[in-house]
């Protein structure tokens, strides 16, 4: 069994949350705006800020970024700029 929470616990989690999903927003518009290195990701965002909009385009790469950290946190691997597998 779960101890219950309470109401203060409950409050910060969610707006760690949404301070999570606005940093992640942030640093989407950095990495397609203002990052010179290119990079898949990069690539992947303006293709898509080209068809669907900016705004659109900052949310999926975000969504992207969350995923590729999380793997990295999961697996304890580094960020690999190119698309290229490093060949072990």
């Amino acid at each position: 069994m779960r101890p219950e929470r309470s109401i203060g616990q409950v409050a910060s989690r969610s707006a760690a949350i949404a301070m999570l999903r606005s940093y992640l927003f942030e640093a989407a518009g950095v990495l397609l705006t203002r990052v010179p290195k290119w990079s898949a990701v990069k690539a992947w965002g303006l293709r898509l800020a080209k068809r669907n909009g900016l705004r659109k385009a900052k949310v999926a790469v975000a969504r992207k970024l969350a995923v590729i950290l999380h793997r990295m946190w999961i697996d304890g691997t580094e960020f690999n700029w190119s698309k290229k597998e490093i060949a072990a």
